[in-house]
Parts: structure tokens; sequence; C-alpha cells
């Protein structure tokens, strides 16, 4: 093959700045840190939109099952409406509460160191903690990508523009066409790891503020619930 063709079109690939050519082009440590920030986005991105669903589901299920519980029924009839049914957080929460107030109420020779009420809130308390705990699953995840996928990209970076330097040391060469690719390859990670990291960061918080504000959401129903309860039983009767 013609040497001269040779070299016009190594001069050609390198002149090539698309997005797939700078993958091609870079060396196996840049090329695996751009892949791991890649795979790191899709991930946070699945996790953004499985949560955001399943937040907004949630709230459709949690007005539902309040409108239900202040409808003037009372809670056996409530109970015996959404006790076969544990699709949603507040549902499962009142199941679990009704459920120990059930088995208290009716123990022959119980513990005398609680009341019912006692007994009451904490199984209400365990099983919101137990749902925010579900809620939250993987939550992590976006924490941690927002954190560390700008020090990846910014490694990628670094090793990127030292393949730039040693390819001006082997070429004797400073032109800009020596040292281009490289640094284009360095800047390319470092793009990928602000791509990763900052839906992740955006992501977590917004999420973690509507976490927080549900939680707050089943803590008032336990609250309510637990009132409900001393109400019934004003003496704080005993199990």
């Amino acid at each position: 093959m013609d040497p001269v063709l040779v070299q016009q079109t190594a001069q050609l690939a390198a002149s090539d700045f698309s997005l797939s050519a700078l993958f091609l082009r870079a060396d196996i440590v840049v090329q695996s840190v751009m892949l791991g920030l890649v795979l790191a986005s899709v991930w946070c991105w699945s996790i953004i939109l499985e949560k955001t669903a399943t937040l907004r589901r949630v709230r459709v299920q949690a007005d539902e099952f309040e409108a239900l519980f202040w409808s003037g029924e009372t809670l056996q009839k409530i109970y015996k409406q959404v006790s076969t049914n544990d699709g949603s957080p507040s549902t499962r929460v009142f199941n679990a509460a009704m459920g120990e107030f059930a088995r208290v109420e009716g123990a022959q020779n119980a513990s005398q160191s609680f009341s019912l009420v006692q007994f009451v809130e904490r199984a209400l308390g365990a099983s919101v903690a137990r749902e925010m705990e579900i809620l939250e699953h993987r939550l992590l995840v976006l924490a941690t990508v927002g954190a560390v996928a700008p020090f990846v990209g910014l490694f990628g970076t670094v090793w990127g523009i030292m393949n730039s330097f040693q390819a001006i040391a082997v070429s004797q060469d400073t032109n800009l066409a020596v040292v281009a690719p490289g640094i284009a390859e360095a800047l390319f990670a470092t793009g990928l790891g602000l791509l990763a990291a900052i839906p992740a960061v955006i992501a977590y918080n917004k999420i973690s503020h509507d976490l927080a504000r549900f939680g707050a959401r089943l803590d008032r129903f336990a609250d309510d619930f637990v009132a409900l309860v001393a109400r019934q039983t004003p003496r704080g009767k005993k199990a």
C-alpha cells in the first residue's frame, strides 16, 4: 500500500472527533473508564425512573387509603376491606397495626409492662421503618455515582493527557495535531463523568426530599392511628 495513502488515512482518522471515534481511538484504560461511566449513567437512570414511578404510585395509594380511613367506617370494617391488600405502604402499615391490636387485645396472659396503645405504637414504628427501608433501596447508588463519577472521569482525563505527552515525546513534535486526539479523549472522559454525576446528584436530592415527605406522612398517620386507639381505650387498657 502506498505509504502516502497510509499516512493520509491515519491523519484523517486522527482528525475525526466524533464520539465513537474518540472511544475507539482511546487506549484500554480510558475505554474502560468511559464504558464504566456510561453503564453507571444507565444504571442511575433506571433507578431514577423506577423511584419516580414508585413514589407517584404510593402517593396515589396513600390518598385512596386515607380517604377510606377517614370515611367514618370502624377500624374493624376497614381492616376487613384491606386485610388482603398489601400493595401499598400505607395499607401494610395499617394492617401491621391492626394485627398487633387484635393479637394483644385477644391475648389472655400477655405482659403487663406495656399498655395496648404502646404495643400498637411500637408495631406502627417498626412497620413505618420497614416500609421506608424498602422505598430507599438502591438510593445510595445515586449518591455514590454522584460523588465518585467526576473523579473517575478525572482519572480518565489524566490518563489521556499522559498519553498525549507520550505522543509528543515519541514524535518530537509539539504540533497540535499530535496532542489533540489524546486531549479530546481525555476531555470526553471528563464529560462522561459529569454526565453520570449531575443527574444522579439532582435525582438523589429530589427523591430523598420526596421520601422524607412520604415518611413524615406515614408518621402522621401512625400518630393519628395511635390517638384513635387511645380514645377507644381511654384508661390505657392493659394487655
